[in-house]
């Protein structure tokens, strides 16, 4: 019995000394994945920081080169870097080529996206579900190339025979290409964003005698108004980045045109043909690239500093 005692009591001596060795063990790992989280997040800023750095420094350049003023890359609507006499760098050409090929993309891609998402959300059976969304999210998978050659083959003759006004490239072409690559990414977020809504709202709703679509239109997409909206801007801001696609089916001749039949050219188009064309990397051709992409940069920029705003306005809470 004494020595049971004893042994007791020293087991019960001994269970506090193994606490704060667990306890500085737990300290020491949060500690670690802190530091780690937080390394992430700077490395982020870095990366970020690095690219902002190297396109200000190579705009920079471009706008020193004789010839080149802020006024006519802001003022003009004539885009020639290649051309054998005097050579022109206003940038809206560009500019509107991207916002035409984007505002075509946007016509499908956001009602497409918008209505598939409250179907899914409202009305789709939970088998249909099932395989809609991943169907769905497939086309997010596949390589943008194929995009371009699909809409250089297929969609483009589909316009031709249609309506003889269609070039071999024409900025419609491409839009379609793209509306189609962007509606995954609309539908997706979307769908999270309805599901996200609780569903006390739609219960109360049908107990106030709504139907369906009146619970879909009028009470759920308005609770999700701040991630549709994300949605879209995201959407937006791809279709503006996006590459293979344009420079495929868009074409290659700059012009300042709202004429979506017509051959433009986008501002990632004109960076591609930069990239592997044959010209100097000391010259103000090479240098123009990085003064679009600034611009491009910018423009991507807002729509997320507006997306972000949008959120903080239009987020709603739910308990």
């Amino acid at each position: 019995m004494p020595d049971r005692n004893r042994s007791q009591a020293g087991g019960a001596r001994a269970a506090p000394s193994t606490r704060p060795r667990s306890r500085r063990w737990i300290r020491l790992r949060d500690n670690a994945i802190a530091a780690l989280l937080w390394g992430c997040g700077a490395f982020s800023a870095a990366v970020t920081l690095a690219i902002v750095v190297v396109l200000a420094e190579q705009s920079w350049r471009f706008f020193r080169h004789e010839g080149v003023t802020l006024a006519e890359f802001l003022g003009s609507t004539r885009w020639a870097p290649l051309a054998g006499g005097t050579k022109h760098f206003g940038i809206w050409p560009l500019v509107s080529g991207t916002m035409l090929v984007t505002t075509v993309a946007m016509v499908v891609a956001l009602p497409l996206g918008l209505i598939t998402a409250l179907y899914m959300s409202e009305y789709a059976p939970r088998r249909v579900r099932a395989w809609l969304k991943p169907t769905l999210e497939l086309l997010a998978g596949i390589p943008t190339v194929v995009y371009g050659f699909f809409a250089l083959t297929a969609i483009t003759p589909l316009l031709k025979m249609m309506h003889a006004g269609f070039g071999v490239y024409n900025a419609f072409s491409a839009g379609l290409a793209v509306g189609i690559l962007c509606l995954p990414t609309v539908s997706s977020l979307s769908e999270d964003a309805l599901q996200a809504v609780p569903r006390s709202l739609r219960e109360a709703a049908f107990g106030l005698g709504g139907t369906r679509f009146d619970v879909a239109v009028k009470v759920v997409a308005p609770a999700a108004l701040s991630g549709i909206i994300s949605a879209f801007l995201l959407a937006i801001a791809r279709a503006i980045g996006e590459t293979m696609v344009v420079a495929l089916a868009a074409g290659s001749m700059p012009r300042f045109t709202f004429d979506v039949r017509n051959e433009t050219q986008t501002m990632t188009g004109f960076m591609v043909q930069m990239a592997l064309g044959d010209v100097s990397n000391f010259g103000v051709e090479y240098y123009s690239m990085y003064a679009v992409a600034f611009v491009l940069f910018l423009v991507t920029l807002a729509l997320t500093l507006l997306g972000g705003f949008i959120r903080r306005r239009y987020r709603e809470a739910y308990q």
